[in-house]
């Protein structure tokens, strides 16, 4: 059965570059790159997925840390555009393995910005954009921020909503980093949670209902979470003593929990059965996609493939929806 990976990650050899001559110490998730050969290693990709045979396919799309984190100005765009156009260069080489790619935006800059996903799409042919859970701390549900999700509503084309925080971020008030990676393991997470949540009450779902949001992690904390962003979130403001949130719910046409239901989810949760079947109750099938977040696992990229591969392998379901899982989606939604 053919299997299409729709978030895993790459660098392509200019944009890593480039970024080592602009960035070379970058820490903590910078460390973590340097230390991948596959994301740059082309010949070790193509070892690694040759494992799975010629039914495995990927969408490529840029690792962390997001370009406007560790640059700015013509920097950042620059940076953009070799991403871009070493994506696109990666896809006519190759459609066999990667038939698309994911634009990379220089989201510190938001008219540049726009101008690349135009460029990235419109030239390059681009299957979407990849946007951050927040943009250099900024939330996006800001108007400039929103404006990307209008046009991708135009496109007709999916968001792919990568989750990114730092060390810095901390998880107490008394200290001044987060420890023991919990800024990674918890923090991601919470951070993809919250942005989906800024996006359902700024009432984008409304204005777009056909917007597609592909959250990374099977929707991260959403699901297992399923009785608070329901009955829990149908109580907004009766928890807020300095805000009347009263016509924020009036002001929607559905329950928080429908607009939740709405995004996609992928099956990149690091080979969890259990948190895959949350998930896929939580969104259903028509709205899960394969995905293995390779190459960030013990083995430098086959384990996650494999073990995310046996799990919708096992599922109990048909196998109609275990193909719309492993493939018919994401064809459907990146128009390929």
């Amino acid at each position: 059965m053919r299997k299409l990976d729709v978030f895993n990650h790459l660098y392509p050899r200019p944009y890593f570059d480039r970024m080592m001559a602009v960035a070379p110490t970058f820490k903590d998730i910078g460390k973590r790159m340097r230390g991948i050969p596959m994301l740059i290693d082309l010949d070790e990709r193509f070892r690694v997925m040759d494992r799975f045979g010629d039914e495995y396919q990927q969408i490529l799309s840029i690792a962390t840390p997001p370009i406007e984190v560790y640059s700015s100005g013509s920097d950042s765009i620059d940076l953009a555009r070799l991403a871009n156009d070493g994506m696109a260069e990666l896809v006519g080489k190759h459609p066999d393995r990667f038939p698309g790619f994911v634009a990379s935006l220089p989201l510190g800059d938001p008219d540049a910005a726009m101008r690349e996903m135009e460029r990235a799409i419109n030239d390059l042919g681009a299957r979407g954009i990849q946007l951050f859970s927040n943009i250099n701390g900024k939330p996006l549900d800001t108007p400039e921020h929103l404006a990307w999700l209008d046009r991708m509503a135009a496109f007709d084309l999916p968001i792919w909503l990568h989750p990114y925080r730092g060390a810095g971020m901390t998880d107490y008030a008394s200290e001044d980093k987060s420890k023991f990676e919990i800024w990674w393991t918890f923090g991601w997470p919470y951070e993809t949670s919250v942005a989906m949540a800024r996006l359902v009450f700024s009432g984008i779902f409304d204005r777009h209902p056909n917007l597609k949001i592909i959250t990374h992690h099977l929707g991260a904390m959403a699901p297992y979470f399923e009785g608070r962003v329901g009955p829990g979130w149908d109580q907004l403001g009766t928890r807020t003593s300095d805000v009347d949130y009263r016509g924020v719910l009036t002001a929607l046409k559905k329950r928080p929990i429908d607009y939740f239901r709405m995004f996609y989810g992928d099956t990149a949760v690091f080979g969890g059965y259990d948190a895959t079947v949350c998930g896929l109750n939580f969104f259903g099938a028509d709205h899960v996609l394969f995905a293995s977040d390779a190459p960030f696992d013990p083995e430098k990229g086959p384990m996650y493939i494999r073990e995310t591969i046996a799990i919708i392998d096992r599922l109990p379901i048909s196998n109609e929806d275990r193909e719309k899982i492993y493939w018919r989606n994401a064809v459907e939604l990146l128009k390929l």
